[in-house]
């Protein structure tokens, strides 16, 4: 029996409810929407454990503890490695300010007949403090220490994330099932079918997209840093973790790698270098880890990948910012759905498409609910998997 429509208005206001509250509640919800994060991730891992006949909650421990010693580990390797990056950014400041002086604005204004503002930028770039510049995230932390409020949520986020990551990953099977539980009976198959689409689409991104831009990084900061750029693995990690936006990460790497490459070098040979190695990492994302790593599951378009990244930091910051695609990916395909749902409903009409029948349906999955009655020649929806 299907939903009336005075339900189905119902259940739209709780939905409008639900979107209300996680917009009032963003501040309090990073330490959770990190918790489900990580549990989600996690899972296939105990599930896998369980299969060898480990206990849940052992497995639990286990994948923590696997967990805990990435995190550690990359913070150890990376965090001091980016903090001599950083200082010797600093350092080549002034020599940035020396090339855009004596180079680049005289070839702006002879090449295209611009009119610089006569400024002294050796003489600002002296006048700067550059190493207190340098020690940006000392100042940070500094003002982390005297405001209390801000320490006390960040310990409190810190906290509350591991707790509910354990507890979410001991019982997440049960979770799925309780929530599998309250769906109706009359829209089970097709919710089902929705939820193994949406957990495909994430699994590409997380096992696909998540790994591509760690390849790259590795990519770029090898190939640079073998031409002794100093700042090539800032540079590298910078242009991979961009790269999550399709093609920003070449723009971005290729840009600030030649601007550190004429600074450190001067020699056009280095800035072909820098050319090169930004296009063997193109070749090979667009030949071998895209296709093979991610295929065509998530398919989101740049436009969208932009705004989901600019929403979702402005909604939920920097934890906003790492779940923004997982959840666009969501969306998309509850999108698809509902894309298909108004093709296949009365409101849409008969299909435009002179090579398609009257009544026949363009979908390429079932809709949600679908209540189309069969015309005389077709006793049933076409249905083919998407």
């Amino acid at each position: 029996m299907q939903i009336s429509d005075s339900q189905k208005w119902l259940v739209l206001a709780g939905l409008l409810l639900l979107g209300w509250l996680i917009v009032s509640l963003s501040p309090i919800l990073s330490p959770f929407l990190t918790a489900i994060l990580l549990a989600y991730m996690g899972d296939p891992l105990v599930d896998r454990l369980e299969q060898w006949k480990v206990s849940r909650t052992n497995g639990v421990i286990i994948t923590f503890l696997l967990f805990t010693l990435v995190f550690v580990a990359a913070a150890l390797l990376l965090v001091p490695a980016l903090v001599r990056q950083l200082d010797d950014l600093v350092a080549s400041l002034p020599r940035a300010f020396v090339w855009v002086r004596d180079v680049a604005a005289p070839y702006l204004e002879s090449r295209f007949g611009l009119v610089i503002i006569q400024f002294d930028w050796l003489e600002w770039g002296k006048k700067l403090d550059w190493g207190a510049t340098g020690n940006v995230v000392k100042s940070i932390l500094g003002n982390l220490t005297q405001s209390g409020m801000a320490l006390l949520g960040l310990l409190t986020n810190l906290v509350i994330a591991p707790v509910v990551t354990f507890y979410l990953l001991r019982d997440w099977d049960l979770l799925v099932e309780r929530i599998a539980a309250l769906v109706p009976r009359f829209y089970i198959g097709s919710v089902s079918d929705l939820a193994q689409q949406c957990h495909e689409t994430l699994g590409a991104f997380f096992r696909g997209q998540l790994m591509v831009m760690f390849a790259l990084s590795l990519i770029y900061s090898a190939g640079l840093m073998l031409m002794g750029l100093e700042l090539g693995l800032l540079v590298g990690i910078l242009a991979g973790l961009a790269s999550i936006v399709p093609y920003l990460g070449t723009i971005v790497g290729i840009g600030a790698g030649l601007i550190a490459a004429y600074v450190q070098f001067g020699d056009i040979t280095y800035m072909l270098l820098v050319i090169l190695v930004f296009s063997i990492g193109q070749v090979l994302e667009g030949t071998v880890l895209t296709p093979k790593l991610v295929g065509d599951r998530i398919g989101l378009h740049p436009v969208a990948v932009m705004f989901a990244v600019l929403a979702g930091g402005q909604l939920f910051g920097f934890v906003g910012i790492l779940l923004a695609l997982p959840a666009a990916a969501v969306i998309m395909v509850l999108l698809r759905r509902v894309h298909l749902n108004y093709r296949a409903s009365r409101l849409y009409g008969q299909a435009e498409d002179p090579a398609q029948e009257p009544g026949q349906l363009s979908t390429e999955a079932t809709p949600l609910g679908t209540d189309i009655e069969p015309t005389s020649d077709q006793s049933q929806p076409r249905e083919e998997s998407e």
